[in-house]
């Protein structure tokens, strides 16, 4: 039986949210022009706000307007690289490197499963210690280059829920892994804090402390 530790990302791990500071990293260093888009990028996020659009269709937008319609795996490594060497200097709460090296140190299986894109995340989750990561992933086209479409479905909601089974099951841990403990900040998690033995709530907003303190599951600090 193998046990599993599994963590959200953004807010959870990171203080911080990494997805718009990545495509303005990548912005910023490969094309600074595209900085000029700046207006279009809060446009699609208010339209996110009023409900015209979903998350899925606003990381596909931002994504086009600021690193581009598609970039090859080779450009696009140097940036991620840079990025994730940032956020493990800058944005980690220490409480998730005490829970991470105890997790590891019980011998469970660590994993990330997060909405943001899998393209940067696991560069962060491979620096931190994870051994697997699920998350949002890109569609890689015949040209080899990485385009700014959706590969699937967004890694949120109760859609992270069905792709932590997919995972379960690809892995060949179906009717075999043992305790699950989760860590998240956000009530959208419900779904896999339903289906852990042991949620955890992190930092959590209002909703999921009240949600959390309704169900009896644990609150941390993780600063």
């Amino acid at each position: 039986m193998t046990d599993l530790a599994i963590y959200d990302m953004d807010r959870t791990v990171t203080r911080h949210a990494t997805y718009t500071p990545f495509l303005l990293h990548c912005a910023a260093r490969r094309a600074p022009w595209r900085l000029i888009f700046l207006p279009l990028v809060v446009g699609s996020m208010l339209a996110y706000v009023a409900k015209l659009i979903d998350r899925a269709r606003l990381k596909e937008i931002n994504h086009r307007l600021l690193l581009g319609g598609k970039i090859h795996p080779r450009n696009l490594a140097p940036l991620i690289d840079s990025f994730a060497e940032r956020q493990v200097a800058t944005n980690i709460r220490p409480g998730a490197l005490r829970a991470i090296a105890r997790d590891k140190s019980e011998g469970r299986r660590v994993v990330m499963a997060t909405a943001s894109y899998t393209l940067y995340a696991r560069a962060i989750a491979e620096r931190l210690g994870f051994d697997d990561v699920i998350g949002t992933g890109s569609i890689i086209g015949l040209d080899e280059r990485v385009h700014a479409k959706i590969d699937g479905e967004n890694c949120y909601g109760p859609a992270k829920r069905r792709m932590i089974a997919d995972w379960v099951e690809r892995s060949g841990l179906t009717g075999t892994h043992g305790h699950v403990r989760f860590y998240s900040d956000h009530v959208s998690d419900a779904p896999v804090f339903e289906w852990s033995d042991e949620p955890v709530a992190v930092n959590p907003h209002d909703k999921l402390k009240r949600l959390a303190t309704q169900r009896g599951w644990a609150i941390e600090d993780w600063g």
